[in-house]
């Protein structure tokens, strides 16, 4: 009797969509993975990744498509790179696909991967045109890792973002320091652009110069 109740137990368990869940992983890709393990994953290779900022911490973004068939309802997603390791996954799902949908019908479909949400009525970074954080819809989180439901920016279709809680803190600092970096040292930058276009100018005109005097016919 107990060792069929504990066989009936197991069973559950594994049947279970929060048990079954791994909430660092997502597709094939594990927060945490290197550039070159993500690339494998997104078909593409480690040279496609952008270099967004290089101090005080190498900040890196990816492209990649993960639609599997036609119909698939993601569109494409962004992957976000701290110091060579996976940080955040955006994931946008395809307004088309998605179009009708409910804020409740989007959450019972990723709770049956991610188990039941929480409704956290707090903001995260979601960078757009349309400002730099959005509105979390429902969390699903377990230890280090986050998965967030967000609208796009312009509202017409939604968003699962997923990250490292230490890593995505780590970044975002990281970025508005480099902001702050950049800012600082634009003068100097731009003064050091115009000395070099200064001294191309007069490289250039001295070679004319070099080439037309002596054949120069008054």
């Amino acid at each position: 009797m107990f060792s069929a109740t504990v066989a009936t137990v197991s069973l559950l368990l594994a049947l279970s969509p929060l048990a079954a869940a791994d909430f660092s992983t997502y597709r094939g890709l594990t927060l945490g993975i290197s550039v070159a393990a993500a690339a494998k994953v997104a078909g593409t290779v480690p040279g496609e990744a952008i270099v967004v900022h290089k101090r005080p911490a190498l900040l890196q973004e990816m492209h990649w498509r993960p639609g599997s068939t036609s119909n698939d309802s993601v569109q494409d997603a962004l992957l976000s790179f701290y110091n060579g390791e996976l940080t955040r996954i955006v994931i946008t799902y395809d307004r088309y696909r998605v179009e009708g949908m409910t804020t409740k019908d989007m959450v019972d479909g990723i709770s049956k991967i991610y188990g039941a949400a929480t409704v956290t009525g707090t903001a995260i970074p979601f960078h757009s045109i349309y400002g730099e954080t959005a509105a979390v819809l429902a969390r699903w989180q377990e230890g280090d890792s986050a998965w967030n439901l967000v609208r796009t920016g312009d509202g017409a279709s939604y968003a699962l973002v997923g990250f490292s809680v230490k890593r995505d803190a780590l970044s975002f600092a990281a970025e508005i320091e480099a902001t702050r970096l950049e800012t600082e040292e634009a003068p100097q930058r731009e003064a050091a652009r115009q000395k070099q276009r200064d001294s191309d100018e007069s490289t250039a005109m001295d070679k004319a110069r070099a080439t037309n005097k002596p054949a120069f016919k008054p």
